[in-house]
């Protein structure tokens, strides 16, 4: 959710960038087309672009997730538009077919299509040397559609 944002107009260029290493780079979206991206991952966007935001439901995707509660939606309002996301390490994309699925570390993606359906699957640990260990938690994605991966990612402090 955006608290404080910068408007550049005229000739001329403007360099932008995230406080981590990592890939920064433009997605083009064409009227009408739509892209889900995961809560800050996003770091410009030209005028033609509209901007929403959802909720993410479910109690283990908000605990497990790394980073937080939301997925920001943008809409290409004008003929094309170029959205600028950041991700850490190096970023991936992943064409899935119908029905096919990956599973990602909850903190692992980027974007996705609106068409690939994600949802939390938590895996009790509890046999072997795991025992201990709890619960696995991460994001089942399942296709057709686009999903940027990130080889790696930063988790954000906690509140003292």
């Amino acid at each position: 959710m955006p608290v404080f944002m910068v408007q550049a107009l005229g000739p001329g260029q403007i360099g932008f960038s995230r406080d981590g290493a990592g890939h920064v780079f433009g997605i083009h979206l064409q009227g009408g087309q739509s892209l889900d991206v995961r809560e800050h991952q996003w770091l410009a966007a030209t005028e033609s672009l509209d901007f929403t935001f959802n909720r993410v439901k479910g109690f283990a995707n908000m605990m497990f997730s790394g980073t937080g509660f939301f997925i920001d939606t943008f809409t290409c309002m004008a003929p094309q538009g170029i959205l600028w996301l950041h991700g850490y390490g190096n970023v991936f994309e992943l064409t899935l077919g119908p029905n096919q699925q990956i599973d990602v570390e909850s903190g692992g993606w980027v974007y996705k299509d609106p068409s690939v359906r994600m949802e939390t699957v938590v895996q009790q640990l509890s046999t072997g040397i795991f025992a201990s260990a709890g619960q696995l938690v991460f994001n089942r994605f399942t296709g057709p559609g686009r999903l940027g991966v990130q080889s790696m990612y930063i988790h954000m402090p906690e509140a003292n």
